[in-house]
């Protein structure tokens, strides 16, 4: 398929698509004209990438981590690096948690009839 083709199938616009091939995220075959064409598999590859980077990983740590989720390279330190990004994901995870249990804390006693939920109080829960 065309990049615009991916594009529209996989949600992202073209730009978005240049810059993956550009970091090494994603490779086209080239026409004689060097319009570029992807393979069938490129879809769920920009979806995954999109993925990595939804989950704060850069460009840099995805395109070390694909030959791991492309079951290419099985070593200890491929091991360890997926590990690694699954632990700071976890701990992302365990923070926006914290912070939606403080939000609902401040939205319960805001909506407390006998609440004189005052700004001073609102931080307290918040901090």
């Amino acid at each position: 398929m065309r990049i615009g083709e991916l594009a529209t199938a996989a949600g992202v616009s073209v730009r978005a698509l240049r810059y993956y091939e550009e970091q090494g995220l994603l490779t086209a075959a080239r026409s004689s004209g060097g319009q570029r064409h992807y393979g069938d598999s490129a879809v769920e590859r920009v979806q995954l990438i999109q993925t990595l980077y939804a989950a704060g990983l850069s460009s840099r740590t995805i395109l070390d981590l694909l030959p791991c989720v492309d079951a290419k390279v099985n070593t200890p330190e491929s091991r360890a690096l997926l590990r690694a990004e699954r632990a700071r994901i976890d701990e992302q995870i365990s923070q926006l948690r914290s912070a939606r249990d403080r939000l609902d804390a401040v939205i319960a006693l805001s909506e407390s009839p006998a609440s004189g939920c005052t700004h001073v109080e609102s931080a307290a829960l918040v901090a």
